[in-house]
């Protein structure tokens, strides 16, 4: 979602003239898309600030302007800290950029937009910057009303704002167009998504978007497990271009902590509805978020999530220490857990999951998994891309293939964190490689792996 609202600076200011800069040292205009979901994440903002305060003392004509979550959070309060920023803009102004930014240059002002629209997103699909022409991620709803106890988005995202169903299915047909084989549909709460003027719900878009020519993978992403439903699960399964990928935050596995996160469902609820995700959807691959450490942890209700971890089996897990936010209820409780116990328990976490993640990524190993390739690999040597379980899988042998090609690939080793495989071959000298062209999938053979053309 960041990344998403990061592009779209860059695509609104391409259309002021602007183009992208190699360095901060290079450009005119700087802009921090910032994250205040965890203390550490803020942190760095203020740590990246005060170095760049030193480019401004040497460049003072450079723009420098700080937006997302956490100039939605402090708003003003970033002015008066920071001399060095010349304007502030909040998550929901992003379209307000050109303007503000018009404002600096011409008036020399110092201007700070936060707030929300209180019915609608306000989105101009053609004003993104797409970096990856195969993959579109599509904002559906943004905001959240849930309120958990520990999280600061309510604040910083506002409440829940709908775009209308037929301007998404519009906006995927014109990606679909261009190139994408994949859409994700994104929202803080994305499975609360609600067409402001029909009713219709996620179930209905993934139907209505899953159909369209040229698709071969949607996905979606954050979904709260109370807002799941039957008619989710079966447009899910009855989708075919649905991944069989899903990230459902449980953040605790003990009723106790989940009742003081206000997170509206019980341990007991949770499995159900992952025992409904996995009775339906065959090879799902579920992940999740954890938080350890929040106030009133007990070692029991530590253990308590261990063992839905080991119960559930996630295929990956995103797990934090608790982070006390401004503006959340936690944050007036006693914080009984010691930052070093804390510590301790999420690297005990860490240990099982990885051990977990182990075993059932060895379970891959011999099957053939579909790849969409997406560059290559951290150590730039091989190529590298993700299975429609969201699965990295490195390609063995492999180091020219084109970002967005498609590929079935048979693993041969499975470690905690990804899939190591070959392209499947005929033989010594024939592979089959699916690829889409235009939309439209062909399979060819005898391709030349050095080049990744047919």
């Amino acid at each position: 979602m960041n990344v998403l609202d990061g592009r779209r600076f860059v695509g609104l200011l391409a259309r002021e003239g602007f183009s992208e800069a190699a360095s901060p040292e290079e450009a005119g205009v700087i802009l921090l898309n910032t994250c205040s979901v965890r203390d550490k994440a803020e942190q760095k903002v203020y740590d990246r600030l005060g170095r760049l305060a030193k480019l401004k003392r040497e460049r003072p004509d450079t723009v420098l302007g700080v937006c997302g979550c956490v100039a939605q959070q402090e708003g003003e309060r970033l002015l008066e800290r920071l001399p060095q920023v010349d304007f502030v803009l909040g998550t929901g102004r992003i379209e307000a950029l050109p303007s503000v930014l018009r404002r600096v240059e011409e008036e020399d002002d110092r201007p700070c937009e936060t707030g929300f629209d209180p019915d609608e997103v306000v989105y101009t699909p053609g004003a993104i910057a797409r970096s990856a022409p195969h993959r579109a991620a599509i904002t559906v709803i943004e905001g959240c009303n849930k309120n958990c106890t520990f999280c600061v988005v309510p604040r910083t995202r506002g409440r829940e704002r709908n775009r209308r169903l037929r301007d998404v299915v519009d906006e995927s047909r014109r990606l679909l167009g261009e190139g994408a084989l994949e859409i994700e549909l994104l929202g803080q709460t994305v499975n609360a998504f609600r067409d402001p003027e029909t009713g219709e719900d996620l179930a209905d878009l993934l139907r209505a978007v899953g159909v369209l020519p040229g698709l071969q993978r949607l996905r979606f992403v954050t979904s709260h497990p109370r807002n799941f439903s039957a008619r989710l699960i079966a447009a899910m399964a009855d989708t075919p271009a649905v991944v069989p990928a899903l990230h459902l935050p449980v953040q605790s596995g003990s009723d106790a902590v989940l009742r003081r996160m206000k997170r509206q469902y019980t341990r007991a609820e949770y499995l159900d509805l992952v025992g409904s995700l996995h009775g339906t959807i065959p090879d799902l691959a579920l992940s999740t978020d954890v938080i350890v450490g929040f106030p009133g942890e007990t070692d029991d209700d530590f253990a308590a999530t261990l063992s839905l971890l080991e119960e559930v089996r996630f295929a990956g897990v995103f797990s934090f220490t608790y982070s006390p936010r401004p503006q959340t209820a936690a944050l007036r409780w006693e914080h009984d857990v010691t930052p070093r116990e804390a510590s301790f328990r999420l690297a005990r976490l860490m240990v099982i999951q990885q051990e977990i993640q182990r075993q059932l990524n060895r379970e891959m190993e011999g099957r053939t998994l579909e790849v969409l390739i997406e560059g290559l690999d951290r150590k730039r040597l091989i190529c590298s891309g993700r299975s429609r379980c969201n699965r990295v899988v490195n390609i063995a042998g492999e180091s020219a293939l084109r970002p967005g090609t498609l590929v079935d690939v048979r693993i041969e080793r499975g470690f905690p964190n990804s899939l190591l495989g070959r392209i499947e071959r005929e033989g010594e000298a024939d592979f089959l490689r699916r690829v889409n062209v235009r939309g439209q999938s062909m399979w060819a053979t005898n391709a030349d792996p050095g080049t990744g053309t047919f």
